[in-house]
């Protein structure tokens, strides 16, 4: 390393409570030139209740590669940069990654000032192992990707950790439990630090039916335990008998919405399975013509 350059430092900010700042984050903050931010509008309210004075700087996944050149001139000067996310540890489901390789690679120093993180703060208060865990960053919203996404998580065979933003929960839990992981154990921790934390625990299957009805506010992390043989332990119902069920009700003019509160009822499907095995069956009674 080249002693007389400046140091980038990855500094670790609260997730909520303001009181979790180090002291050394802190000093580090104080005695960088540049601290280079997610949201500049978001840290410029941490800089000033602190009284920190450096300048601030944009560093998101628009403008992360571009950024690269900048911060290489600055510690080439001596000076010290400094990367911060919005809330918790840089680099961490955040922009952060190419800068830090960049700069590594050129010979500068990088240094990290610990602290706060979501993911080892749910870890922790889940009480799953946490000797080995998984983690899977926020989900894809729809498509391959996310089926890929529900893929890795239910081959895991270690605690598992994801992030997801309030108003998704419901819908990633009824994935989830639709992956045929209803019966494991979860986490759902909600505003951690802050007034309102919350961490409740259940089957995804309670807990997808509990937020299915709720309005979730604050920032959201969920944490499951290890996966290993959940699949195996519940096995699902007969998909033949779950289709017959389902053909004879539509055969008899039950609604789509009646067959499936039916075959969740008395197969256990998950919400959003039963409503879709519902809805092909009246599909298939359509195109075939059958006069219901």
């Amino acid at each position: 390393m080249h002693s007389e350059h400046g140091t980038l430092y990855l500094v670790s900010t609260p997730i909520g409570n303001l009181g979790d700042m180090s002291p050394r984050a802190l000093d580090t903050l104080r005695g960088a030139q540049t601290i280079y931010a997610e949201d500049t509008r978001r840290t410029q309210g941490l800089t000033t209740h602190f009284g920190i004075g450096a300048r601030l700087a944009s560093l998101h996944a628009h403008n992360e590669r571009s950024r690269i050149e900048e911060v290489q001139a600055l510690l080439r000067e001596g000076r010290d940069c400094a990367v911060v996310s919005d809330a918790g540890t840089p680099g961490v489901s955040d922009p952060g990654a190419a800068l830090v390789r960049a700069v590594a690679d050129a010979g500068f120093s990088v240094v990290a000032i610990p602290g706060p993180s979501a993911v080892l703060a749910a870890l922790a208060v889940s009480g799953f192992p946490s000797d080995q865990f998984l983690f899977l960053g926020f989900p894809p919203r729809k498509g391959k990707r996310r089926r890929e996404w529900l893929d890795r998580l239910a081959a895991a065979d270690v605690t598992a950790v994801a992030f997801e933003s309030p108003n998704r929960l419901a819908g990633l839990l009824a994935d989830v439990s639709a992956a045929g992981l209803g019966e494991a154990s979860a986490c759902v921790c909600r505003e951690l630090t802050k007034l309102h934390e919350e961490a409740r625990r259940g089957t995804v299957n309670a807990l997808a039916d509990y937020y299915a009805g709720e309005t979730v506010r604050g920032e959201v992390t969920l944490v499951m335990d290890r996966l290993e043989g959940v699949t195996n332990r519940r096995e699902g119902p007969d998909s033949d008998a779950v289709r017959a069920e389902a053909e004879r009700m539509v055969g008899a003019g039950a609604s789509t919405r009646e067959v499936a509160r039916a075959l969740r009822e008395q197969y256990g499907l998950p919400r959003n399975e039963a409503y879709e095995t519902a809805l092909k069956v009246e599909e298939a009674a359509a195109d075939e013509g059958v006069d219901e």
